[in-house]
């Protein structure tokens, strides 16, 4: 028999809420079997505990749930893998180039702290000599 998991499994595993893992099920990330009185209780697959673990290295690449979702999707199907990997290479590309930008501007942000940092050490200083605010 297949590896079933709890909410609470998955929750403890990967450090989430079950509100969380939840969502993703909202999502169509997951979707567990549905078992107890009233359907109450979810039981969760092996697939679905890879998906989860997919989505999470997804959101830690900056990739939107949404991509995620697309990305995963894709690896279900037992076609052929090399649309999926070019696929993929399109969205590494697009995230690393908005990533890259996301650099330059704190770089640049970076840079203008630095010059106030200085400018205000030297102001600091002159007025100290003077004997200014002492």
């Amino acid at each position: 028999m297949a590896n079933t998991y709890t909410i609470s499994d998955l929750a403890q595993e990967f450090d989430l809420t079950t509100r969380a893992i939840r969502f993703y099920e909202d999502m169509g990330l997951l979707e567990p079997v549905r078992s107890g009185p009233g359907g109450r209780n979810r039981v969760y697959s092996s697939r679905d505990r890879t998906r989860l673990k997919l989505t999470l290295r997804a959101k830690r690449l900056g990739l939107s749930l949404n991509e995620a979702k697309d990305l995963i999707d894709m690896y279900d199907s037992p076609r052929d893998t090399v649309p999926q990997l070019k696929k993929f290479l399109v969205v590494l590309a697009e995230h690393r180039q908005q990533l890259e930008s996301q650099l330059s501007d704190l770089e640049a942000t970076l840079d203008e702290v630095k010059t106030h940092e200085k400018e205000t050490r030297s102001l600091l200083t002159k007025a100290s000599k003077a004997g200014v605010g002492a």
